[in-house]
């Protein structure tokens, strides 16, 4: 039996104050870092790109990758990439009705924690990919 995998790829988004870029999400009422699920053919690293415009407005380039996650219980694998915006203006839609920076040691409480997790990583490992079980 052939195993299938969801792959997502999520941004990393910093601000000039080291605030990171997040989104509330309209289907639940979680703040989530800009990504989601890549399509059939794309690239992580494209889907991150194509997500971060969808949902924020913004257009990004993808600097670095941060970390990958494998979450073996939902046969889910995720990259986590540091992205710098180089275009666009914030704008809430269908996806996000609201779109915020948050300094780390001052986020909401409803918030996605494996992802709280991922941008710990970007703080405390910005010299290695960080390979993780989730």
């Amino acid at each position: 039996m052939k195993q299938t995998f969801t792959i997502g790829a999520f941004a990393i988004i910093t601000d000039a104050e080291n605030r990171i870029l997040w989104c509330l999400r309209t289907d639940l009422d979680l703040w989530n870092l800009p990504g989601g699920t890549v399509e059939n053919g794309e690239a992580p690293w494209d889907c991150v790109i194509r997500e971060v415009k969808e949902e924020t407005g913004l257009d990004i380039v993808v600097e670095k990758l941060i970390g990958i996650y494998s979450k073996p219980e939902e046969n889910d694998l995720v990259f986590s990439y540091k992205c710098r915006v180089v275009a666009g203006n914030l704008q809430n839609n269908e996806e996000a009705k609201e779109i915020e920076y948050f300094d780390f040691n001052k986020l909401p409480r409803n918030i996605v924690h494996k992802q709280v997790v991922r941008v710990k990583d970007y703080f405390d490992n910005n010299d290695r990919v960080v390979m993780v079980k989730q």
